[in-house]
């Protein structure tokens, strides 16, 4: 008789710290949890899951304090692994506790071998592949009800008709059309991408819970508009980084998508000043904070760009490119001014 899925959880906790150097290998143990990125086994420190039974939680439960996602261990063999049915999920669950008296976790099937985790950056690579051009898709009209209308050099995004989307729960897997941002490194490389599920006339987001999501190796990494020389601007979202590029289509941009991640995105060797795309909220101010001081020590002038409003997004929407480009015209250096401002006006 096979168990039914309390059971294969509870038989996963016991083995807790096993399943995750399995299915979350980028990950590592601290304490009494086991961090990695999230449940697609993405490296990061967000995701947490509890290796042993607490007055405060069982083993084998998760959070990723990122996005609020939680589950248990039959969970995380479904996202790890890319997996659709419950089926073979518990068939795979089964094939680990099979040979539980093993101290050597089984090896994958064939099958699972050459797939790679939904997280993953083959998986993102393959998305952005089998994504095309924004050029007269809804994305386009996504982008310019939200008031970005500067879409020359936006190569790195791309439309997707039917993007897959999970939702948090244990609801059925949808499909949305989805803008597709490419996350690569300095020298170019994909190593990750970013889905905004969106309406099918474009005019919003799609209804879903949480729609915007990143996968792939983003530490460090961005969504890069232009090519950086010796001067460049980054920001938070897409969106926000588009929106000031509006005012400044001659600067290259780069979107880190997360606060943590502005923090902590890698600078060109070229470069000399970097301009620190604010969002007015206290996450803003902190990866200001940290992105300021790390810019420093590696000898590149910090210059913080604020907007009036929450984000320069909302600042080009409610008050238009005009008083956007005033707004930021005492922020900018005046040789940058020139170069990129007045020139272009």
């Amino acid at each position: 008789m096979r168990e039914p899925p309390h059971e294969l959880a509870r038989h996963l906790a016991d083995r807790a710290e096993a399943v995750c150097r399995y299915y979350l290998s980028n990950g590592r143990r601290q304490g009494n949890y086991w961090t990695v990125g999230d449940v697609r086994n993405t490296p990061g420190r967000s995701m947490f899951v509890r290796l042993v039974d607490a007055a405060r939680g069982s083993a084998g439960r998760w959070t990723d304090a990122a996005t609020g996602e939680h589950g248990d261990l039959l969970d995380v063999v479904r996202e790890a692994l890319g997996l659709k049915n419950f089926a073979d999920v518990a068939k795979e669950a089964r094939g680990f506790l099979g040979l539980s008296h093993d101290p050597t976790p089984p090896e994958p099937s064939a099958p699972q071998r050459a797939r790679s985790p939904a997280g993953s950056t083959e998986a993102a690579r393959r998305l952005f592949g089998m994504s095309r051009p924004i050029s007269g898709t809804i994305v386009e009209t996504y982008l310019r009800q939200r008031g970005i209308t500067t879409l020359h050099g936006t190569g790195s995004l791309r439309f997707h008709p039917r993007c897959y989307y999970r939702p948090d729960d244990d609801g059925p897997t949808e499909t949305w059309p989805a803008m597709i941002g490419s996350v690569t490194s300095l020298d170019g490389r994909l190593t990750g991408a970013h889905r905004t599920w969106l309406a099918p006339d474009g005019l919003g987001k799609a209804p879903v819970d949480t729609p915007r999501r990143a996968m792939g190796d983003l530490l460090g990494n961005a969504v890069r508009f232009g090519v950086p020389g010796n001067v460049m601007a980054a920001g938070e979202g897409i969106e926000t980084t588009l929106s000031l590029r509006c005012a400044l289509p001659d600067m290259a941009m780069a979107a880190a998508l997360s606060a943590a991640h502005l923090a902590a995105i890698l600078f060109p060797p070229t470069l000399n000043r970097l301009y620190i795309i604010r969002d007015n909220d206290s996450a803003g101010d902190g990866a200001r904070d940290n992105l300021i001081e790390r810019a420093t020590d590696a000898g590149i002038e910090a210059i913080v760009l604020s907007p009036r409003m929450e984000d320069f997004n909302e600042d080009l929407r409610c008050l238009g490119l005009a008083t956007l480009r005033k707004s930021i015209a005492d922020q900018l250096v005046r040789r940058d001014r020139y170069r990129f401002l007045e020139r272009v006006a």
